[in-house]
């Protein structure tokens, strides 16, 4: 069964960012819940930021699951990706990583890796960043295999990233880097709006790869509210057999609460059952 959650992001330095609710954790996940989600995707400033015991009586009062937990603030906060030129910055961020690897595990969900992945940067190649990024992910996916959770890569779009864009290219990484099976793509529907040219054959080409799916619209503003047909690429989810979440990545527009409706009613119209 598809799943439905919604993104929490509790780093103030990313409030500018597409997540849907922002401050109060309790607040959100009330709300969360009365909406019908069944999960919540965490965004924390690092792994111990949030008591895990605390979050556990949280989840279970409103019966919510944790879907996945980002790593973002790691780049957003400390400056560490996995492809900086910096041999020592580099083990920083794996660390920072296999962090919110161990809290997430807690609780069974996968950490992602979208903006931590960095970019190639001045003075290096496209091939040697592309290497840095494979020996970090061969490390961390063997981190999730010993945690037994999931490790979720996430490609970018050309205007956030010069590494891995498409969803074709990540399955190639993995290939190559994920030999436990641990280690998922990510497919979020505003990177592939921009880099695919058919979400819906795309998702099926990666079939068993699928990890975690984030929503949104063309636009970026929650689903419904802009030209994406969700219709082929719930289709195309359920030929896979896709399990896993369906998490709302998105700017909270025209406000949290609204953005968060907007996205449940798509998922009940699609994706649900």
């Amino acid at each position: 069964m598809i799943k439905s959650a919604v993104t929490i992001a509790l780093v103030p330095q990313i409030k500018t960012g597409p997540w849907i609710f922002w401050e109060n954790l309790e607040e959100s996940m009330r709300k969360t819940a009365e909406l019908g989600f069944d999960a919540i995707e965490l965004f924390t400033a690092s792994g111990n930021a949030i008591n895990p015991e605390s979050l556990k009586i949280l989840m279970n009062q409103y019966k919510l699951q944790l879907a996945a937990v980002g790593t973002g603030a790691g780049k957003v906060i400390h400056g560490l990706t996995l492809t900086d030129a910096d041999n020592t910055i580099r083990k920083k961020a794996i660390a920072f990583v296999q962090e919110m690897m161990e809290f997430g595990a807690l609780f069974g969900a996968p950490a992602i890796i979208g903006s931590m992945q960095g970019n190639v940067t001045q003075g290096n190649t496209h091939t040697n960043s592309i290497g840095l990024l494979a020996e970090a992910l061969h490390v961390l996916d063997q981190h999730a295999t010993s945690l037994g959770v999931k490790l979720i890569y996430e490609p970018l779009n050309r205007y956030e990233s010069n590494l891995i864009r498409t969803v074709e290219e990540g399955m190639v990484l993995i290939s190559k880097v994920g030999q436990s099976g641990s280690l998922k793509l990510l497919c979020d529907l505003f990177h592939m709006n921009i880099e695919e040219t058919n979400i819906a054959e795309a998702l099926r080409k990666c079939g068993a790869m699928v990890g975690h799916v984030h929503l949104a619209d063309s636009n970026r503003k929650p689903a419904g509210l802009g030209h994406t047909d969700f219709q082929p690429i719930a289709a195309a989810l359920k030929d896979i057999a896709y399990q896993g979440f369906i998490s709302a990545e998105a700017l909270p527009l025209p406000d949290s609460s609204k953005a968060a409706k907007h996205t449940i009613d798509v998922f009940n119209r699609y994706f649900k059952g």
